[in-house]
């Protein structure tokens, strides 16, 4: 069985492209062993990320993040059983949300900011499925 974690989190401290580009790289380099796939989204101090896989794999990867003590305020946004992954190519997509139109961060919540904090679940999955579409997502392998 496979699922789906969405979660959003804030930096514990100023997040700095080479904290993401490490977040990156360890995603990268470890979640294949696991069968973890995803996407991490980031703007300001705010990260979105959606985590597929084994049940028990995933679990387990959304716990360690809870206990890095990068992320803070993580919250589970979305926790599903699927058919299928959305993200099965890439063992972590990306986007930097700074670099968005504002126009698609206002479709999806109440300001032209990443706040998935008052948003709901499947807004958010509507967001990052149309940053898929329209492809704004870096799937550069590490």
């Amino acid at each position: 069985m496979i699922v789906r974690c969405v979660y959003a989190s804030r930096a514990a401290t100023s997040l700095t492209p080479a904290m993401v580009e490490d977040i990156l790289e360890k995603s990268r380099s470890h979640n294949p062993a696991s069968g973890i796939t995803g996407i991490l989204c980031y703007s300001g101090d705010v990260f979105i990320q959606v985590l597929e896989g084994g049940r028990d794999e995933v679990c387990e990867l959304y716990n360690a993040i809870v206990r890095d003590g990068r992320h803070s305020n993580v919250r589970i946004l979305a926790f599903e059983e699927i058919r299928e992954r959305k993200f099965c190519n890439w063992t972590m997509g990306h986007v930097d949300l700074s670099k968005v139109n504002p126009g698609l961060l206002l479709k999806y919540h109440e300001r032209a900011v990443l706040n998935p904090f008052a948003s709901s679940g499947a807004a958010t999955m509507a967001l990052l499925d149309e940053l898929v579409a329209t492809a704004a997502v870096s799937t550069r392998v590490g």
